[in-house]
């Protein structure tokens, strides 16, 4: 009976044990993302005006861009002195004999014994980015589009039209004023830098002035004789009664 008591005992009795367990793994990681946008903005449609008449055209917007960036730390710290401290331990235990011994922690934990660079790992990050935007603008209405165009070009005809009829107007002043002058006798100097003005004029024989012409004198007789047989001759071939 007390052997199973002395067993329940020890069975029901807590369980005391020291564990003593290092196992925390530190995992650190740091970076930086840069995100940059490139907006492209509606831009004005070409617009072909004739006279009032205003026509849309497809439009391609090609926009090269070239953008960079810097980035820095600040302050600019490429290596920092880290501390080493003291880890003599020769104190704070004693051994059988009554000499000190160490305790397994350091005597002065806090005393600063010298530095070591360490190295931080700052850099200046550049990003140089270059690309072509494209954006084409395309009107819905093709019919609105397409009337316009129509009116567009009739409206170039009047206006050739109108061209013309202001050409021809210049040309008949130009012939009627060459002939006048040029009926007074006056032309212009053939060192004149306007002489090419009337130099395609041309002066036919002008209503009621005889043009150039050549009489013969008779010498005798005969030859008046001869004179008025050719007077004669020429007289019916100049009538418009002869055949």
């Amino acid at each position: 009976m007390k052997r199973v008591i002395a067993t329940l005992l020890l069975l029901s009795a807590p369980a005391q044990a020291q564990v003593s367990s290092t196992a925390a793994p530190v995992a650190n990681s740091s970076g930086s993302v840069t995100n940059q946008a490139v907006m492209v903005t509606p831009s004005n449609k070409f617009e072909n005006r004739y006279n009032g008449y205003t026509c849309q055209s497809t439009t391609l917007v090609i926009s090269p861009f070239l953008s960079s960036t810097i980035g820095w730390a600040h302050p600019w710290e490429p290596y920092y002195d880290e501390r080493i401290y003291s880890t003599v331990d020769l104190t704070g235990a004693t051994d059988p004999e009554g000499n000190a011994i160490g305790d397994g922690e350091p005597d002065h934990p806090n005393r600063v014994i010298s530095y070591r660079p360490v190295r931080t790992g700052q850099k200046y990050n550049y990003s140089l980015n270059s690309g072509i935007t494209a954006q084409i603008t395309i009107p819905l209405d093709r019919k609105a589009v397409r009337t316009c165009h129509a009116a567009a070009e009739k409206q170039v005809a009047l206006l050739d039209a109108a061209i013309a009829d202001r050409r021809l107007n210049y040309e008949l002043t130009r012939l009627k004023t060459c002939a006048s002058v040029m009926k007074d006798g006056v032309r212009f100097h053939p060192d004149s830098p306007y002489r090419t003005i009337c130099a395609d004029v041309i002066l036919e024989n002008p209503p009621g002035v005889l043009p150039p012409h050549t009489h013969l004198i008779p010498t005798s007789a005969k030859s008046s004789e001869t004179s008025d047989a050719q007077q004669q001759t020429q007289e019916q071939s100049s009538s418009p009664e002869s055949p």
